[in-house]
């Protein structure tokens, strides 16, 4: 649904740190779906771990925030949405509880994260996500993101 070059107009990350490929669905205000291909030259992989390839859980927590990230612009009225984006306002994680880690993500999986915005006030979301490889739950945890102001 949104491509690459969409998401890199919501959230300021880029290569080695953008960690969602593509939004595959959403609803504004609501949810969206998301994917992640897990490559084997990801540069985590030379350290982590060097004699079998899984990837950090702090990563995978990272891209479900992401996601949540670009819910939140998505949720925005269009209006706001058009004053925001291009890096004119940024996306924050500022929270996390309840992180779960249940199977190691390995090259070759499709990461498909969910992200629910839970609560909506002001300038931050609070949401839970989950990712999925192959139908299997790999990881699950609540978050927040703050949108900043507008910059300069």
């Amino acid at each position: 649904m949104l491509t690459i070059e969409d998401i890199k107009k919501m959230l300021p990350h880029r290569y080695p740190f953008l960690l969602v490929d593509r939004v595959l669905e959403y609803k504004e205000g609501d949810w969206i779906k998301t994917l992640k291909n897990v490559t084997y030259n990801e540069p985590f992989f030379t350290g982590h771990f060097p004699q079998v390839s899984v990837m950090p859980g702090v990563l995978m927590v990272e891209a479900m925030a992401q996601s949540g990230g670009i819910l939140a612009f998505l949720s925005m009225n269009k209006e706001e949405f058009e004053r925001s984006i291009g890096g004119k306002r940024m996306v924050y994680f500022v929270e996390i509880e309840r992180a779960r880690f249940r199977r190691p993500v390995i090259p070759g999986d499709q990461v498909i994260m969910e992200v629910k915005i839970l609560k909506h006030k002001l300038d931050i979301w609070k949401m839970e996500g989950k990712a999925t490889v192959d139908g299997k739950i790999v990881a699950e945890a609540k978050m927040a993101a703050k949108i900043d102001r507008e910059l300069e």
